[in-house]
């Protein structure tokens, strides 16, 4: 039977498949990231089809935004999504979110040019981009959960993955930036090679929906009370909960959206090749996909909190050293070894934040209190990142100005994971 929990011939339900589970959890998270990091790797490209302007910087600040303002309605997303896991299953709200992500993908690689049809198609591509972010709303709270309920004496491993999955979808993005860079000519790019890293993203899907069919609910889920509207438990009695987990994620997603903007931001403001750009990117996927499980079976040896702590305190501490050594000497390799360094400490921090934030909310409100604290911090923190990083460089006109963000909510996330340990003992 190719369901990832069968029944017994007695009619019980069967152990699960790690690796099936892994893989129907996993494939939508993969899709989310694949269409993000390919938005931001191509904004320039996207910019000359959708948002043309007389000034190239407007254009791409249009882009930018288009991609931030998507992240506005995640945690409407995240709400309806979680709450919708919490009552009605886990399964009920993946299926969901996984039909939006391919609707979104689909209209963005088939919308006609500005030149095409208009006003219509920045619009279009908007909309676009609001569905997907809708979607991707509850896509972590329900599959993280789904995942630590499943296996939960292997959470910290199997939780891992969750953002292993978006180390892939980078490895797997930033390869197309690389390959298209290399094979097809400028103009080509600008009129059609852009949309095809989005069309291969529409091949997964449908993998993914089918597998997603035949998943089971968490035995946890079924025996736990349900809360007959966890959103409003979740903001009534777990406020301080809620913050916690946003404080959490708050460096890790900053980090992660400041490796999507090293394409947009190497070749307009260090003037490197769009080729350099995607080879440090590139890099930075292999690290995140390798790293972060590694580092997920780590924390089942020694504990969570020491890795997030040695990787919270040396990021806090060489972001700014960092940046300054790439600046003295910009090159192709130094870009590489900036993003490469950034890459392995958000893994071994990012690897073990899914489980620890699983821990934090009861089973009744875990998908919602997950998804909105996940959601805040990725649109606060993340989806604005390259768009702050922008105008921090237009406003001081230095490279170092992505660390002063980057170093700025890396002090967030040390207050909450303080928090966070108080909580968990």
């Amino acid at each position: 039977m190719s369901t990832v929990a069968a029944q017994t011939e007695s009619g019980e339900e069967a152990r699960p498949s790690l690796y099936k589970t892994l893989f129907a959890t996993c494939i939508g998270n993969a899709l989310e990231w694949f269409d993000i990091a390919v938005y931001g790797f191509f904004a320039s490209y996207i910019a000359h089809a959708f948002f043309p302007a007389n000034d190239p910087t407007v254009s791409l600040l249009l882009t930018l935004g288009s991609f931030g303002v998507a992240f506005l309605v995640r945690p409407l997303g995240a709400v309806v999504l979680g709450a919708l896991a919490d009552r009605r299953g886990r399964k009920a709200s993946l299926l969901v979110s996984i039909n939006l992500m391919l609707l979104g993908g689909a209209m963005i690689t088939f919308m006609p040019s500005y030149q095409s049809i208009g006003l219509a198609a920045p619009l279009l591509i908007l909309l676009a981009r609001l569905i997907q972010g809708f979607s991707a709303g509850g896509e972590f709270g329900s599959s993280t959960a789904f995942l630590v309920e499943h296996f939960p004496q292997r959470r910290a491993f199997i939780a891992s993955w969750q953002f292993a999955t978006q180390g892939a979808s980078t490895l797997m993005a930033s390869a197309f930036g690389l390959g298209l860079s290399q094979w097809l000519t400028h103009d080509q790019l600008n009129e059609w090679g852009w949309r095809i890293p989005f069309a291969f993203g529409l091949l997964i899907g449908p993998v993914g929906l089918y597998i997603r069919r035949h998943v089971h609910e968490p035995k946890a889920f079924k025996q736990a009370e349900k809360s007959r509207n966890p959103v409003r438990t979740l903001f009534t009695q777990q406020k301080r909960l809620l913050l916690i987990a946003i404080g959490l994620m708050v460096i890790s997603t900053a980090v992660n959206y400041m490796l999507n903007y090293v394409p947009t931001w190497a070749t307009r403001t260090l003037n490197l090749p769009a080729s350099a750009a995607f080879s440090a990117t590139l890099i930075a996927g292999v690290i995140l996909t390798v790293v972060t499980p590694i580092v997920g079976l780590c924390a089942e040896r020694v504990g969570r909190l020491p890795l997030m702590w040695g990787a919270l305190g040396m990021l806090a501490v060489t972001i700014l050293p960092a940046f300054w050594l790439m600046s003295l000497n910009v090159t192709p390799l130094s870009l590489m070894a900036l993003v490469a360094w950034l890459a392995f400490l958000k893994s071994i921090y990012f690897a073990t934040v899914p489980s620890l934030m699983a821990d934090i909310f009861p089973v009744s409100t875990r998908a919602t209190g997950m998804a909105i604290g996940y959601n805040i911090s990725v649109t606060i923190f993340g989806g604005f990142a390259p768009f702050i990083c922008t105008l921090l460089i237009s406003m001081t006109g230095s490279h170092l100005a992505p660390s002063y963000y980057l170093m700025t909510v890396a002090v967030l996330s040390v207050l909450a994971l303080f928090s966070a340990q108080r909580q968990h003992r």
